[in-house]
């Protein structure tokens, strides 16, 4: 039997021990353990399917554990709604917090449980006026009057923490917080939670990305296959042990980089112009080569493989295919002549959450699988079933829907969605977001294979571990601008780094 580590005499201000948690034949929590003190900031890692979701659930009251110890504060709970759990003083910020975007700030972090005043009208005043205090506890400019439409990620993160904090929640839980965020947001996102630790509350902090664990927590818990694994002090403990603990194995090589034949120009983008959006950008993918674009968040990344793909305009400017001219704003000519987008956000743009597995990486290839016009899901699964196959997609059956996937799986599914169609050159925006280690090394082994086999790859990513590690050239950009190309054998973070915070980059 598993267990964590006592802390002392002190009681826990959550602790759960061995808890299990099974849906039908499926055991989400085998041995699910945690114990997290006052006044201490704990991560909680694992790959994706480990069982980190299936805890906080079990801790938010969306789920009942069938067996195991769940203490708040010492006294044994059993959350039967997310209501009990946040009347106790729990709270957990996800990655994408939801609020109401008609309602103001203000409104938003008083919902349900307005103060009123004489008469029994609303107290809107006061409700403004601890607001304006709360905000001001946490370090942060936010007009309590604004409405929530249009706010920030990392601002609607604040305005649940500050709701957290005016309910005097004793737990913080925090999903994967900065996977949406800037680095000057995830720095104000920490000062803030150093902040609520120093005031003695308790923090969970779960993220794929070891720099912050390390940068932030004081202690790591670290689950595998739905079990408890190990709990370490941030002190006593490294990147590598956390990873073979996390995934049973040494993972020797994160970045299984092949020497591959430069051949050929398959892309090629030539002054290509977007108004207040992107400026002038030029550059050529080859075949066999991993072209890495680099940046800051809001660089304008992302916007120049939309405007590639053709799903947004450009205002001037070309792009070529193999030689050939690709049309502006039309995607499936774009898709027709050998391109394939893999978006940022997978969730809203690369799946149909409603849909199937097979579904979805068959969605592409539709008009090849009829048959006088019908799609029978023999022809359905069949076509899946190789890329699910080969891109080992973890699923009951390829009728599961993607919705209920892991992150890891989902990112398969869409990658094996675009590679159905087999394309000349992939765009792939953020490849690794929101993914474990363990699935990392896979994403980056197949780029790798793909780019052996002769095809193009255009690779964004806001990590530059990952963009040193995979990249042939490295293009950098800044407020629109490619600032810096550099070769593989130049490129390092601070040459990098400084052409994404500098109008002048060095280019080689």
């Amino acid at each position: 039997m598993t267990t964590t580590p006592a802390r002392g005499d002190a009681v826990a201000a959550l602790e759960l021990r061995d808890v299990e948690k099974s849906f039908g034949s499926v055991v989400a929590l085998r041995s699910g353990s945690i114990e997290v003190h006052a006044g201490s900031i704990h991560a909680l890692i694992g790959e994706n399917g480990a069982g980190k979701s299936t805890l906080v659930k079990i801790v938010a009251g969306l789920y009942q554990r069938d067996a195991g110890v769940f203490r708040l504060g010492g006294v044994e709970v059993d959350f039967k709604s997310t209501a009990e759990s946040k009347a106790a003083g729990v709270a957990v910020i996800y990655q994408e917090p939801t609020l109401f975007p008609d309602l103001s700030v203000t409104e938003n972090v008083f919902m349900g449980r307005q103060p009123v005043g004489r008469f029994g009208r609303i107290d809107r005043k006061a409700m403004r006026a601890e607001v304006g205090s709360l905000f001001g506890r946490l370090g942060v400019a936010i007009d309590p009057d604004r409405p929530a439409e249009g706010l920030s990620i990392a601002d609607q993160q604040v305005i649940e923490i500050a709701k957290a904090v005016s309910l005097d929640a004793k737990v913080l839980i925090m999903d994967e917080p900065t996977a949406a965020l800037s680095g000057v947001e995830v720095d104000r996102l920490f000062q803030i939670a150093r902040s609520l630790r120093d005031e003695g509350r308790a923090l969970v902090f779960i993220s794929h990305r070891f720099d912050e664990v390390f940068d932030l927590c004081d202690t790591v818990t670290v689950m595998r296959d739905g079990a408890y694994i190990a709990t370490t002090a941030i002190a006593d403990t490294s990147v590598d042990e956390l990873v073979t603990q996390m995934v049973g194995r040494e993972v020797t090589d994160l970045f299984p980089k092949q020497e591959t034949v430069i051949g050929a120009p398959l892309l090629e983008v030539d002054g290509l112009n977007s108004a207040g959006v992107f400026h002038d950008i030029t550059f050529t993918v080859r075949s066999g080569e991993i072209v890495g674009l680099a940046g800051l968040v809001g660089a304008g990344r992302s916007e120049v493989a939309r405007a590639i793909f053709g799903v947004d305009a450009y205002d001037s400017g070309s792009v070529r295919l193999q030689g050939d001219a690709v049309p502006a704003k039309n995607p499936s000519e774009a898709m027709r002549r050998g391109l394939a987008l893999v978006p940022e956000d997978r969730r809203k743009q690369g799946l149909v959450l409603e849909a199937s597995v097979a579904g979805n990486v068959t969605l592409t290839i539709r008009n090849q699988l009829a048959k006088a016009g019908l799609i029978t899901s023999g022809f359905e699964n069949r076509a899946a079933q190789v890329w699910a196959s080969r891109l080992e997609v973890k699923a009951n059956a390829l009728s599961t829907l993607a919705g209920t996937l892991s992150g890891g799986n989902q990112q398969k599914v869409v990658l094996g969605k675009w590679l159905a169609t087999e394309p000349t050159v992939l765009i792939i925006d953020e490849p690794t977001r929101g993914i474990d280690v363990g699935t990392k090394a896979e994403v980056h082994r197949l780029l790798s294979e793909l780019a052996g086999r002769g095809m193009g790859i255009l690779m964004i990513s806001s990590e530059l571990p990952e963009v040193l590690g995979m990249a042939d050239r490295v293009l950098v950009m800044r407020e629109g601008r490619i600032t810096a190309e550099i070769d593989r054998a130049d490129a390092t973070s601070e040459n990098v780094m400084f052409a994404a915070t500098h109008a002048e980059g060095a280019h080689s």
